[in-house]
């Protein structure tokens, strides 16, 4: 049996913690310039190789792949839960002057983002998200730490993936997406490219009409999202009659069991957050208690949406999910206090998802793929513990570092927008559209069934970067002709290098000014 190592260990928890706080730290500096936040398990994971190969006695048992992927999880989760979470959210209370509610929506956020996780947990490893899905950033992270660690061929392939990357993102080629090609699946990532593509050429394509300022984006994310939805009830409820299926450690029964509770979960999360951001005395009973519920619903759908998006693509369409759902809480009349609570509390629920799953593919490869169930199990439990501790982290200094950058005038663009959208009124011509266009978003997913191309096409609608998409249909093409065996850790170092450049070149960029 293999050894069974702690996340509690005093050297991981120690360096989890510094590099926790500076993940932290700096993906919030970049979420407030640039809108985006850096993927840091990637990061993460070259810095903790870096620790390793340290030449002194202190470090040299973080040249364990389990301890490394442990302290990445943490880091990584305290940068998602940070930045993507407690930063938007803090940072859209003070757009709206509602500063007297930046802590108790803090802890709306910690809420929604510990249930996320917790369920991930619980649901990783299961017909609707299998160890076994691509995760292409879960692969690139496991790859890499392995690389480095064996060294000789697969090292030296590595550092050519890591080379081009870099080389390739400073010429504005989006090294990340040919990567990706590579692991993901190809449906779901023609998908993506072709979406970007309709949207960044729009204008030229379709007479001077612009994709971008209309809503059929989010009507086809609509559409395609219930059929999502629709489909992994299905997959969960006909499958669960098959108790003897071996193929998946969580079974069909234990993932319908923890669907409904992540339910209940969500519904309790809401009344706590109703009850300290004072939801209940603004609205009364009956309104407070449709929010409630609408919040619980808009939480599951962002944790399916952007869990399943991320395990096809390595995107996690976090934004287009939460404003999907504020256009509809706008629509139902929803003040705006109470949808600024909304877009905190369902905004934490989709990245943590799709951090932790990330995590947890990795931890699942560097494990043995699940040869050893109880390994597997053991260990899976280690890095939901540890993620969880790296929320806390995040959040807190969200609330200690975050409300400094918003007094600076350093806000995500995401905030300012919520902002806006929660004091506006819309109509029906909006409504209409929306519905119009949600029927080709719900044919496309039904038709592709779990490849998600439904998901991924409005994805890429909503995404306004042609070059991206072009690069990724090229790699597709170039997939078709080699194959995938010369790029099996070559695309993670393209991955790798395309993020570690851009993580890079964006602390210069905050701190030392525009270099490239």
């Amino acid at each position: 049996m293999k050894k069974r190592i702690p996340f509690y260990e005093m050297g991981t928890l120690a360096l989890g913690l510094l590099l926790s706080i500076l993940s932290a730290a700096i993906c919030m500096q970049i979420m407030g310039q640039f809108g985006i936040a850096p993927n840091t398990s990637l990061i993460s994971a070259v810095l903790v190789m870096v620790v390793a190969r340290i030449p002194l006695v202190v470090v040299s048992r973080f040249r364990n792949l389990e301890r490394q992927n442990y302290v990445l999880s943490v880091a990584s989760s305290a940068g998602f839960a940070a930045a993507n979470c407690g930063f938007v959210a803090i940072a859209t209370m003070f757009v709206l002057g509602q500063n007297g509610l930046v802590i108790p929506m803090a802890f709306g956020t910690l809420i929604g983002s510990f249930i996320s996780v917790f369920v991930t947990g619980r649901i990783f490893d299961s017909r609707i998200f299998p160890a076994k899905g691509a995760w292409p950033l879960g692969v690139a992270v496991a790859t890499s730490l392995e690389a480095g660690d064996k060294g000789g061929k697969k090292g030296f392939e590595l550092l050519q993936g890591l080379a081009i990357g870099v080389v390739a993102s400073i010429f504005g080629v989006p090294a990340a997406g040919v990567g990706i090609v590579f692991i993901a699946n190809m449906f779901t990532m023609s998908a993506l490219g072709v979406g970007m593509i309709l949207r960044g050429h729009s204008i030229r394509l379709f007479g001077g009409f612009d994709i971008g300022q209309s809503n059929i984006a989010q009507g086809v994310m609509i559409g395609a999202g219930i059929v999502a939805l629709v489909q992994i009830f299905l997959a969960i409820t006909k499958g669960s009659k098959n108790t003897t299926c071996d193929e998946f450690s969580v079974n069909d029964r234990m993932a319908l069991k923890t669907m409904l509770g992540a339910v209940g979960l969500f519904i309790v999360g809401a009344i706590v957050i109703a009850l300290v951001t004072g939801i209940w005395g603004e609205m009364g009973v009956g309104l407070a208690s449709l929010w409630v519920v609408f919040a619980s619903i808009c939480a599951i759908i962002s944790m399916v949406l952007v869990g399943t998006a991320s395990m096809h693509s390595g995107w996690a369409p976090t934004f287009a999910v939460v404003t999907i759902c504020l256009t509809v809480g706008v629509f139902i009349g929803f003040p705006p206090m109470p949808l600024a609570v909304l877009v905190g509390y369902i905004g934490s629920v989709g990245p943590c998802f799709a951090d932790t799953g990330i995590g947890l593919k990795a931890g699942w490869l560097l494990r043995g793929s699940g040869t050893s169930l109880q390994h597997e199990l053991y260990g899976r439990k280690q890095q939901v513990l540890i993620k969880q501790l790296g929320v806390v982290i995040g959040i807190a200094m969200a609330v200690f570092f975050g409300t400094t950058l918003v007094r600076s005038d350093v806000l995500p663009p995401m905030s300012i927008f919520y902002a806006y959208t929660v004091e506006t009124v819309m109509d029906s011509v909006v409504l209409q559209e929306l519905f119009l266009w949600a029927i080709p978003g719900a044919v496309l997913q039904a038709a592709f069934g779990s490849k998600s191309v439904g998901l991924m096409l409005a994805a890429g609608l909503l995404i306004n970067n042609a070059v991206f998409g072009i690069a990724v249909l090229s790699a597709i093409v170039l997939r078709l002709v080699i194959g995938t065996k010369h790029m099996t850790v070559r695309a993670p170092g393209l991955i790798a290098g395309d993020g570690l450049f851009g993580f890079v070149n964006n602390i210069f960029r905050v701190f030392l000014g525009n270099v490239v």
